[in-house]
Order: C-alpha cells, then structure tokens, then sequence
C-alpha cells in the first residue's frame, strides 16, 4: 500500500477554507467530511484535513492550542506543479478563493519555479515546479557525494 499524507491543519470558518481548497481546483470527499471538518483530496494520496479549532485541539496533548492568525510558521506544505503555467495557475485560483500570496513567483534557481500561497488561516503552500534536467541534476550531484 502506498503511503498517504494527511495533513490537519485548524481553521476559523471551516466553509471559508474549504471554498479556498475547492477553488484550487482539488475535491471534497465527503465521506470523511463533517459539521467539525472537510476531507480535502489533493491525490490519491495526499489529503488536507480542514478542522474547526476546537475539533483540532482535541486531537491536541493537554495544555497544547491550535496556533492561528500568527506571523510565526511552523510548518511549510509543498506541493509540487506540472509546469510553471500551473504554478502562476494556482496562484491566481488561490488569490480568487480568499487566500494570497506569500512569497511572488520566482525561478529561484535554474529549472526550479516556484511561489507561496497562504490560505484564509495563514497555512502556507509552496508550489513547485521543477524541470526534469533539474531533478536529474540534483539526483547525480547526490550520488556522488554519497560516493565521497
């Protein structure tokens, strides 16, 4: 069985995240979705679950609170893009979902474009593309220092 990634993430309007996620183009299975939280399916493999505050922080160790509205981040989501067209694509759907920008589109080295969204909440995704001529690059150079 393949892994699958379930990320929880706590939200102040549970219907305004998850138009933001719907907006995005993703899905909604509502099979796991309740009055307390949306089931948002990203891939056959990766989910986002969207949970009102108080629902989160029952999943919570005592004296442990959901941390929201803070410029402070302690965890940074990265989703991967099919071509830099998607990445701009994702942008523009997160700014027209009630999310924005976190960091600009940039090529921040060669072959790898990515920008920042941050949605309703302040949960940042990153989305990234990167060329295949990348990917094997960085693949080679770790192979040979693992060789060192």
């Amino acid at each position: 069985m393949d892994r699958m990634i379930f990320a929880n993430l706590p939200v102040s309007d549970l219907q305004k995240a998850t138009d933001f996620y719907l907006g995005l183009g993703f899905t909604l299975n509502p099979d796991f979705s309740s009055d307390e939280g949306s089931c948002i399916v990203i891939s056959d493999t990766i989910f986002v679950m969207l949970l009102k505050q108080d629902f989160f922080a029952g999943f919570l160790a005592e004296g442990s609170t959901p941390h929201l509205g803070s410029s402070a981040k302690e965890v940074l989501n990265c989703l991967t893009a099919s071509s830099v067209e998607e990445v701009d694509d994702l942008v523009g759907k997160a700014q027209a979902s009630g999310g924005s920008v976190y960091l600009p589109a940039k090529e921040s080295m060669p072959g790898m474009y990515g920008a920042s969204i941050a949605d309703p909440d302040g949960h940042v995704w990153e989305l990234l593309w990167m060329s295949q001529e990348s990917v094997d690059e960085h693949e080679h150079q770790d192979a040979g220092a693992a060789q060192a």
